[in-house]
């Protein structure tokens, strides 16, 4: 993947950004981290970066399930997962213990 993206993205790119594609948010996340991690990474002088939706959700709205008391606990789950793709974007990876369950909804998303 970063070898393509060196071969035929231009220098002057602003940025790439990966969708988590009903991927777990440990598996994006290592995913991520994997890529920023690799040695041709240097080749490319725009960010890989995410734009996660149900990958950077997930456990926030696990533990939220549409209650007030969980508001503060669910928040506290969406900045974890946040950081950690954060770090994932250096090529930084954490231990994850996030679930490893597939998000792919069959049929497409249905928000």
């Amino acid at each position: 993947t970063v070898r393509v993206f060196a071969d035929a993205l231009p220098a002057s790119l602003p940025g790439v950004v990966f969708l988590s594609g009903g991927m777990s948010e440990a598996f994006a996340t290592n995913a991520l981290a994997a890529i920023n991690r690799d040695p041709g990474r240097a080749a490319c002088p725009f960010p890989l970066s995410f734009s996660y939706g149900r990958a950077l959700q997930q456990s926030c709205r696990d533990v939220w399930r549409g209650k007030a008391e969980n508001y503060a606990a669910a928040q506290a789950a969406l900045l974890d997962r946040a950081r950690r793709n954060s770090e994932a974007t250096k090529g930084i990876s954490c231990d994850d213990d996030a679930a490893t369950t597939s998000l792919h909804v069959a049929g497409g998303n249905r928000y």
